[in-house]
């Protein structure tokens, strides 16, 4: 991906600028591949971020908090997302017993059906994404990626 050429630009960046650049663009790219692997699911990334993470949940409930901490891209309409998941039949949400203000959000086997087809989705978008990267490029990238 050549930063100059896509904003096309002909001076020279500075580095740090560039770098930041660089980045967005990469991040935009992924944004852009998933979503489109995500549509016919009819699913946004964030849905499927907290599918992923019902699924982890292993049969056990989640509440908003628990979402709202574990979710990839922080944000504050999850009540708003699980709504959505709700009317897919994805997800389930019921009042705690022991607790009556306390939301707990289940997956529903409809919702680890349409996720496991995602799954494959995802997976084939992955490829493409980092077809040019070798195990090593991936490794040495999440190392410079750390140190964010």
């Amino acid at each position: 991906m050549n930063v100059e050429k896509i904003i096309k630009t002909e001076k020279q960046l500075p580095l740090e600028g560039r770098t930041l650049i660089h980045i967005s663009l990469v991040q935009n790219k992924i944004n852009e591949v998933m979503i489109n692997s995500l549509k016919p699911h009819d699913v946004s990334p964030q849905q499927f971020n907290v599918l992923r993470i019902l699924r982890g949940q292993k049969g056990n409930p989640a509440n908003l908090s628990t979402l709202n901490e574990r979710m990839v891209t922080k944000m504050s309409n999850t009540t708003r997302l699980v709504d959505k998941l709700i009317l897919k039949g994805f997800v389930h949400r019921t009042v705690c017993e022991s607790n009556r203000r306390k939301v707990e959000i289940n997956i529903t086997p409809e919702g680890l059906e349409a996720l496991s087809n995602m799954d494959v989705a995802i997976k084939a978008a992955e490829k493409e994404l980092l077809q040019n990267f070798t195990n090593e490029d991936l490794i040495l990238l999440n190392n410079f990626l750390d140190k964010f």
